[in-house]
């Protein structure tokens, strides 16, 4: 892409990732084991997107919390990178930047030891909405994880930017606390897109039925829901449409890490750009299954154009159609 699709704003999460593969046991007492490779990335449902977006063609503009410790000068470093506009990372003091330690098994899964850190304490008063309202559209990824945000501040932040008539986009990192859950339903409720995986859905709605559990989201005020469902692809429910099921790609599947924030890059590259939902979710899934190929959530993707290669390679005609949005969007 030779210019920027448009300007997304990021806001979540950022943590820095440090991963390991192959790990097949912790090693008892003092032992050690050798390993293939160890990395560190930026990830976290804020950060781990805001890569990805940027690799797309969009412009990113990121918000979240992170320290001033060693891992948030990197986590800053690696960003700006990528063309990442890290103005609107809040600092905070006396705690470390937000962290996780990824042993992954030989399979792709990926236990974890998170540090919460500086995340927990990002406030709605962090985020200068004039400068945020520029961007064209809002990922809110885990608010879950920013207490501060499941308040009528934090649901005023997203109404606000949706009553400029721009889309806002949502995940989980995780289903939130049974405490949290009504507040976190609101947040749901000024959303277009609601983008968790099977399991947050699940648990956040208390049924086991993924379509019913996605039609009780837009009952609240949801604008629609993509859920994705690991080597399944995604399913898409609508009021407006039958429940849709798009496949998953092959690939060889190294490290699952951050296939759900690239997913959510994907996918809303694809309404942003006008595709229809069922092309916008293959161009996540595609991403999807770039990431993890990969080791951490930074691997695979290299472009829009990369993305589109493998969608044509299992479906050339929605690659086609996407080609032609893109192609139609740069000559406006």
């Amino acid at each position: 892409m030779t210019s920027p699709l448009g300007t997304v704003a990021a806001f979540g999460p950022y943590i820095i990732d440090v991963l390991g593969r192959p790990v097949s046991e912790i090693p008892p007492g003092q032992g050690g084991i050798v390993l293939d490779e160890i990395k560190m990335t930026v990830a976290g449902t804020g950060g781990g997107a805001a890569v990805d977006l940027a690799k797309l063609g969009w412009d990113v503009a990121a918000y979240g919390a992170i320290a001033t410790d060693a891992l948030g000068v990197f986590l800053r470093a690696q960003l700006e990178q990528y063309g990442v506009d890290t103005s609107g990372l809040a600092v905070k003091d006396g705690v470390q930047t937000s962290s996780t330690i990824l042993p992954i098994r030989a399979n792709g899964e990926r236990p974890s030891m998170h540090v919460r850190g500086a995340t927990a304490l990002m406030h709605p008063s962090d985020l200068d909405l004039e400068v945020l309202h520029h961007a064209d559209a809002l990922l809110v990824g885990g608010p879950e994880t920013m207490p501060h945000f499941l308040t009528e501040d934090g649901i005023a932040v997203l109404s606000g930017f949706r009553a400029l008539g721009k889309p806002v986009f949502m995940d989980l990192l995780h289903s939130g606390a049974p405490a949290e859950q009504a507040t976190l339903l609101e947040l749901i409720a000024q959303t277009d897109w609601f983008m968790p995986n099977d399991d947050q859905l699940r648990a956040l709605t208390g049924l086991d039925d993924l379509v019913e559990a996605a039609r009780s989201v837009l009952a609240v005020g949801a604008g629609a829901v993509a859920v994705t469902t690991g080597a399944d692809g995604a399913l898409l429910v609508r009021n407006d449409a039958e429940p849709v099921t798009v496949p998953a790609f092959t690939t060889r599947v190294v490290d699952t890490t951050g296939c759900g924030d690239s997913f959510n890059s994907g996918m809303m590259t694809g309404i942003l750009i006008g595709c229809s939902a069922e092309d916008a979710a293959l161009i996540g899934c595609a991403c999807g299954a770039l990431v993890a190929s990969g080791l951490g959530s930074d691997a695979g993707i290299t472009d829009l154009d990369g993305v589109l290669a493998v969608i044509a390679g299992e479906n050339a005609d929605a690659a086609a159609r996407i080609s032609a949005r893109l192609t139609e969007r740069s000559t406006r």
